[in-house]
């Protein structure tokens, strides 16, 4: 058994991962490693490009584009290691970040999920290797336009963290999937992702699931990796329409009564003031993204379909698209 499995969903993403994969070998220090990269469908040759310069690293080619979720799982159900480290295309691992979120997650099992601090390609501090948990006030926040004129305001944006560098010891509501480890016993207990997530909302749904078992996802801030975000998202649209239909997703499925009812309400106002504003404002390019959300949103407020009915631990054996 190694002690890490690290798991890697690709997305045409040729121009990347070679640079991820070289820093994920060069960086190793002393864990032994197993490297899956789960390649959904890319027409730029991202999964023979792996074959040939990295013929240690098992590619899973599914046949088609699973998602992000979905694929994940895939690749996790081919794991035999202690641990399960999500990793985007679109990172590289710095400092022996892997060597070290092992060595703490070792040293601290109870937090059960574990995240680093990523950085930016000019060095500076890429903040969504975590955030806060999506509340009702967050929500009222980002439909009232206070997140966007307080931007990092512990209050006013609350899902930011406010100004924390992610350069301490820190517990948080949510880590992302850019850079996420679990023991192969909490990834088992928690069933992995929610397949219903093609892309986004999926890692949200997970940390909130584990907070629920007891669990703290804790950011170790010494495990540090380089982000360049969202270099294989489609259009404004196409990547606001998976955005939205994860956070109705996520409301769905854990909020009740009038608090779900409010939640959806203020993200869809937020939505429509938006659009009004990037009308008036004439940035045709915002503005079509934000109509387009609004004119679509019984689509998106509906969330994701639910799935067939699984035990918690059949959807680590299934299948998953994502970066940034």
């Amino acid at each position: 058994m190694h002690d890490v499995a690290i798991i890697i969903v690709t997305y045409n993403s040729s121009g990347e991962i070679e640079a991820c994969l070289r820093s994920v070998f060069a960086q190793r220090r002393s864990v032994t490693q197993q490297v899956i990269v789960v390649d959904n469908m890319s027409t730029d040759g991202t999964a023979a490009l792996v074959r040939e310069k990295f013929p240690e690293v098992l590619v899973i080619d599914p046949g088609k584009n699973l998602g992000f979720a979905a694929g994940c799982n895939l690749g996790a159900s081919r794991a035999d290691a202690e641990f399960i480290l999500l990793l985007n295309p679109d990172t590289e691992v710095l400092e022996h970040g892997i060597d070290v979120v092992v060595e703490f997650a070792r040293a601290h099992p109870n937090y059960g999920m574990y995240g680093g601090r990523g950085f930016r390609p000019d060095g500076s501090l890429e903040r969504s290797s975590c955030w806060g948990a999506p509340t009702l006030w967050s929500f009222t926040t980002f439909a009232f336009g206070l997140s966007s004129v307080f931007r990092h305001n512990a209050f006013f944006d609350p899902e930011s963290l406010g100004g924390w560098q992610r350069d301490t010891v820190r517990t948080v509501g949510v880590i992302t999937g850019c850079f996420l480890l679990a023991s192969r016993k909490v990834w088992d207990q928690l069933g992995g992702f929610d397949l219903r997530y093609f892309m986004y909302g999926e890692d949200a749904d997970l940390s909130k699931r584990a907070w629920k078992l007891g669990y703290s996802p804790v950011i170790c801030p010494d495990a540090k990796f380089m982000h360049e975000v969202g270099k294989s998202s489609a259009t404004r649209l196409a990547k606001a329409m998976l955005l939205y239909k994860g956070k109705a997703c996520y409301v769905r499925s854990h909020w009740t009564g009038l608090h779900r009812t409010l939640g959806l309400g203020m993200l869809t106002l937020g939505v429509w003031i938006r659009a009004a504003g990037e009308c008036v404002r004439g940035r045709s390019g915002e503005a079509a993204a934000w109509r387009g959300l609004w004119q679509r949103r019984r689509e998106w407020q509906a969330g994701y379909p639910a799935l067939a009915t699984q035990a918690p631990g059949q959807r680590s054996e299934v299948r998953n698209q994502r970066s940034g």
